[in-house]
């Protein structure tokens, strides 16, 4: 089910933008100012967010800013304002995508459609290779520079999960959900700290999986 917020401090407008969103495969959660959109992201992952510029207790472009140095998801950016030098600051901050105000809501479908798309990790080949990994996840065969490792089940789906979504942030509680996923709710927080360190310690020095600190992990890929 793919999670979508959607910032808006006019209600009509937000709660039809919630109807052209929803569907069977999408849900979305509505926030009518930056609290609540900080309190949302904060507590869900969500795959976008459609954040309005103009809010009441603050800027759009800042609640942009702050989650992309979160590693949030993408975002697209909604407002009345159609300046070129809004359409430039909203690009540079990071804006995946910008609609101004009015709008078709059918355009407004097409171009989440398209962010969605976008941002959607490659999947794990069967036989995965970097800087001297290579990791055959249906064999369950993984060396680092030719040394064969041995990992957990747990580890395995730990690793899966990061090269999935190489590039993107995945943050605790998702990882906690996807990779015990009989009963998250059950496992200390600190058991994901301390699959991470020995998968780490598994793969080496050059182990490219990165702490988003307050978010999660990444495994980074070369710019």
């Amino acid at each position: 089910m793919e999670q979508i917020l959607i910032v808006e401090d006019d209600p009509a407008l937000g709660r039809g933008l919630v109807l052209a969103l929803e569907g069977a495969e999408r849900a979305c959660t509505l926030a009518s100012d930056c609290a609540g959109a900080c309190k949302a992201l904060a507590a869900s992952s969500f795959a976008l967010a459609i954040f309005d510029i103009n809010l009441p207790d603050g800027s759009g472009l800042t609640l942009l800013e702050e989650t992309r140095a979160a590693g949030g998801p993408p975002v697209l950016l909604l407002t009345a304002n159609d300046l070129e030098t809004d359409i430039v600051t909203g690009l540079t901050l990071g804006a995946d995508d910008y609609i101004t105000k009015p709008f078709s809501l059918a355009v407004l479908r097409a171009r989440v459609d398209a962010a969605l798309r976008r941002n959607t990790p490659a999947p794990a080949p069967a036989v995965f290779e970097q800087d001297g990994f290579r990791f055959d996840f249906a064999r369950l065969d993984f060396t680092a520079d030719g040394r064969p490792l041995q990992l957990s089940q747990t580890e395995q789906r730990l690793l899966r999960l990061l090269v999935e979504n190489r590039g993107h942030t995945l943050p605790r509680d998702t990882l906690l959900d996807r990779i015990w996923t009989d009963g998250a709710e059950y496992v200390d927080e600190n058991a994901l700290s301390v699959t991470v360190g020995r998968l780490r310690r598994k793969l080496g020095k050059n182990a490219p999986i990165k702490t988003v600190y307050g978010v999660g992990y990444t495994w980074a890929v070369e710019p």
